[in-house]
């Protein structure tokens, strides 16, 4: 696949601590604008340099294209390559950004892959997870971790999986596409591995295989940093946690800004 829009120079004068990779679709605007805003934002974080891309596939209309190209050329913070974007196609926009680290930024410390109806902590993610880590930190990858996980069967079920797409009985252990941070040499090891591992449709699962295939061990976090769910806001539990799941734009505003107010 190619890319349609691209951010090539992004990394040219600065080396990142963290680069975002968020998930999204031409249609979320509101959702890319609120995270630009709050917890993405580039200076979200005094003295960590930050590099927020969002990702994207190619969707049906010609009219969201044109959207996004003015979004771009204002924001300078979209990646797109010529893939459908659909649900079936996030192993695509993972490897997408996984290769845009690995070909256009390959010296970041972190990076981190999330979606656009997560709400991430970024403050709590670099200060009490990453800061403390020792310089070069390697084949370092966490985050909600899923382990002895089968394939589902059942057609009517979100993560359904055919015989043939993978006919095995058991995942090797991955952690939840919500939110996953890993050091920044890991991204071209999972390109790398996914020249060789079959496709499959689940993002999270297959960046799993990835990893298991480069022998790479998935860290699990402390206790309740990454959240599936949707955890119900409060400063306090807000303020020690990475991730929260279902996350409207105007909770991205409301949480962020609540949380900026009481720290002081």
């Amino acid at each position: 696949f190619t890319f349609i829009i691209n951010e090539e120079e992004k990394c040219k004068d600065r080396t990142p601590f963290l680069v975002l990779l968020i998930s999204t679709t031409a249609a979320e605007l509101q959702h890319r604008d609120a995270i630009r805003k709050t917890w993405g934002s580039e200076a979200a974080v005094p003295g960590a340099a930050i590099v927020r891309l969002f990702l994207l596939g190619v969707g049906s209309g010609a009219a969201h294209q044109e959207g996004l190209l003015r979004e771009s050329q204002q924001h300078h913070d979209i990646i797109q390559q010529d893939f459908l974007d659909t649900y079936n196609n996030l192993t695509l926009k993972t490897l997408m950004g996984m290769r845009w680290v690995a070909s256009y930024c390959s010296g970041t410390r972190f990076a981190m892959k999330t979606d656009s109806d997560v709400f991430v902590n970024t403050v709590h993610l670099i200060e009490k997870l990453l800061r403390p880590l020792p310089p070069p930190t390697q084949n370092y990858f966490t985050g909600f971790l899923m382990t002895g996980h089968s394939p589902i069967r059942n057609k009517a079920s979100k993560w359904y999986i055919s015989e043939e797409e993978f006919p095995g009985d058991r995942y090797h252990p991955f952690c939840s596409g919500t939110g996953y941070v890993f050091s920044g040499d890991l991204a071209a090891k999972i390109v790398n591995a996914s020249l060789t591992i079959k496709f499959i449709h689940l993002e999270d699962v297959y960046v799993g295989f990835c990893l298991h295939a480069k022998g790479v061990e998935i860290v699990p976090p402390p206790h309740s940093l990454f959240n599936i769910h949707k955890v119900p806001f409060s400063p306090c539990g807000y303020n020690k946690l990475i991730t929260s799941h279902h996350i409207w734009p105007h909770e991205h505003l409301l949480y962020w800004e609540t949380l900026q107010e009481k720290k002081h």
